[in-house]
């Protein structure tokens, strides 16, 4: 099925077609240069798991390791979001895991909005495709990327919220972002206990 997103490239909209078919999502995102975020990446991290997944795991962009590698957190903070999961009884390979951009930022900092927009046709694309149960996003840029509004991120953190993202229906759970656990431990245990509350809602689902 195909449709049409605007994007935003150099400050102009411009208007790119999507389709609901995962693989064709990943051959256009490992030659993307919607932004200048391809200009010096070593590979574009498209996302991965399969199309029957009822969880997607939304982060905020790859860092080195994920550029070098192409595949979504597999440095530090994957390795602490994966024990993390395993702890909470998820299962990693069930789930399909994807960043709000597909392209490492340099320095590793934040993505910028303009990045976020001109990655969104993917991001749909793949939600469109997989039909998930839950999306569990994972910081501040994937509340961005959603279009989700907040002024703190613990406005949003730890409950379950029915979001329309583009007309599609979404369950969204928000969380932190892996890295901010992984440096403080005073929010492990609240890190934990989300993830727990997603195992849970997806048992019931």
């Amino acid at each position: 099925m195909r449709s049409s997103y605007l994007v935003f490239r150099n400050g102009s909209a411009q208007k790119v077609f999507i389709m609901d078919n995962l693989d064709i999502i990943r051959s256009k995102v490992v030659v993307c240069r919607l932004c200048d975020l391809s200009l010096k990446r070593i590979r574009a991290v498209p996302g991965e798991g399969p199309l029957e997944a009822k969880l997607f795991i939304l982060g905020e962009a790859p860092g080195r390791h994920e550029d070098e590698a192409g595949r979504p957190f597999v440095g530090m903070s994957g390795r602490f979001m994966d024990r993390y999961l395993e702890l909470a009884g998820i299962d990693r390979s069930a789930a399909f895991v994807t960043n709000a951009v597909k392209c490492r930022p340099p320095n590793n900092r934040k993505p910028e909005m303009m990045e976020i927009s001109a990655c969104s046709p993917y991001l749909l694309g793949q939600l469109s495709a997989i039909k998930p149960s839950i999306v569990l996003a994972l910081g501040t840029s994937a509340c961005n990327a959603l279009g989700i509004r907040y002024k703190q991120l613990s406005d949003v953190r730890g409950r379950l919220i029915q979001h329309d993202f583009h007309g599609h229906s979404l369950n969204v759970f928000v969380t932190f972002h892996p890295s901010f656990p992984m440096r403080f431990t005073k929010p492990r245990a609240e890190f934990l206990k989300d993830l727990k509350t997603v195992a849970s809602i997806l048992g019931r689902s």
